[in-house]
């Protein structure tokens, strides 16, 4: 057996959300029978030390004025996500204790895709934010 044991991983400190515009959202792929819709603000991502991809990811319906966004953090190395806090028209809501979940848990539908269309490259982050943006970009080759 080796001595060398690896260090256990460590969440960085979290900052607080970042502002988002509606505007800038960059829409998600989602599969036809989704009615909600969801986009990114560009400008809200951003790859931690930690490795946490971190995002303002916003959810709304065509012709709604309701905006709910979530601030998560997505661990593409083991394939989990934690939403940091909600926003709905009065602002920001903390998550009291979030947790670390799988990433295909069917209630995340829209960050599993968000993973797979933009912000992981197997099991690590994509290089950079401009490369993240890039792939969000791309028209999809497979329909739903």
């Amino acid at each position: 057996m080796s001595n060398y044991e690896a260090p256990e991983w460590k969440e960085a400190e979290v900052p607080p959300p970042p502002q988002f515009e509606v505007g800038r959202l960059m829409a998600l792929e989602m599969p036809p029978y989704m009615s909600l819709k969801f986009g990114v603000d560009p400008k809200t991502i951003t790859i931690a030390p930690d490795g946490v991809v971190r995002y303002v990811v916003v959810a709304y319906r065509d012709g709604s004025d309701t905006v709910n966004a979530f601030y998560e953090g997505v661990r593409c190395s083991s394939e989990e996500y934690k939403t940091y806090a909600r926003y709905t028209g009065s602002g920001w809501s903390t998550v009291p204790a979030s947790e670390w979940k799988r990433i295909d848990d069917r209630n995340s539908i829209y960050t599993a895709e968000l993973a797979r269309q933009s912000l992981c490259q197997g099991h690590a982050p994509r290089g950079s934010v401009n490369d993240m943006l890039r792939e969000l970009r791309r028209p999809e080759t497979q329909g739903y």
